[in-house]
């Protein structure tokens, strides 16, 4: 099968590639992969982008997302890529079935994944006080005691920011060092609501009627305490699906792809990157999809060249 235009993943940055690239007269195919919506889909309350007032959950926005974009023509496509062939024109694409599809561009929108704990009912707890963004979800624990773990300058950035809206904020870190900026860790320590507790980690997540009550802490000492909290912020990294792309794109050393300077265009010719692929600096939908309409008006200049 042979296209103009793929577009891969189906969150935020995927579907606005799929308006933009639509609405300039083509017919982008867009495959989905195994996760519905992207990571939004799992956001249970999103207060934060642009147009809706009340809160909406990650689900409703990237389904209105998807109606949209079928509107203008996008094809959707229940399907994930195993492998890709950037070498030939056109560029192929194999999927997981064993069929190959040919496309003169492709937009690559497969996001990252949080990089988790590990602990039992980390899943379980995910939305109900387990968290892995605190600019999403920090207010709904405005004035409680809350916990974050990680070291670097995402966990920093985002317990300042739980500073101003909680009572307290408790920094976990399991080395003897942050390995945040200076600058952050000095505005850290100079926060008088912020707790920082070295060589120590999470072994526990204690709930109470399907919701986050306490974590138990294993300190230096190797003694284990339990402190109540609502609320466990989890910064420690992201992982960019880009697997795939090992040898076909420029990949920087976390594994993110590299764009040319202030463009969404790759090493690749004819293959674009929007949204967290891209960097795991600003993980916001409203972020994500501005990508991928740029995207979109990248590929959309290139398929004209053509």
């Amino acid at each position: 099968m042979a296209y103009n235009a793929v577009i891969l993943g189906s969150g935020p940055a995927g579907y606005s590639a799929a308006i933009y690239l639509s609405r300039a007269g083509h017919r982008p195919l867009l495959l989905t992969g195994m996760e519905f919506g992207g990571a939004i889909a799992r956001t249970m309350h999103l207060e934060n982008y642009p147009g809706f007032p009340q809160k909406i959950d990650g689900v409703f926005l990237t389904e209105e997302m998807r109606r949209q974009a079928e509107v203008f023509g996008t094809e959707i496509m229940a399907a994930t890529v195993a492998s890709v062939d950037f070498s030939k024109r056109p560029l192929v694409l194999k999927l997981d079935d064993g069929r190959e599809l040919e496309t003169e561009s492709v937009i690559v929108a497969t996001g990252s994944e949080h990089r988790a704990l590990g602990l039992p009912n980390e899943k379980a707890l995910l939305g109900n006080g387990v968290s892995y963004c605190a600019t999403c979800d920090g207010f709904f624990f405005k004035g409680k005691d809350v916990f974050i773990v990680g070291g670097g300058n995402a966990a920093a950035h985002e317990a300042l920011h739980l500073s101003t809206i909680c009572k307290s904020v408790t920094l976990v870190h399991r080395k003897p060092v942050l390995s945040a900026e200076t600058i952050l860790q000095e505005r850290l320590r100079e926060t008088g609501n912020i707790n920082i507790i070295l060589e120590s980690t999470i072994e526990e997540l204690v709930s109470k009627n399907g919701a986050l009550s306490a974590v138990r802490v294993k300190g230096a000492d190797g003694k284990i305490a339990e402190h109540h909290t609502p609320a466990l912020f989890i910064s420690i990294g992201s992982v960019p699906r880009t697997e795939i792309f090992k040898g076909q794109l420029e990949l920087d050393a976390a594994g993110y792809i590299k764009c040319l300077p202030d463009l969404c265009s790759t090493s690749a010719k004819g293959v674009f990157a929007a949204g967290d692929v891209r960097s795991p600096r600003f993980r916001q939908a409203v972020i994500a999809a501005g990508s991928g309409a740029q995207a979109a008006m990248e590929a959309n200049d290139y398929l004209s060249s053509l």
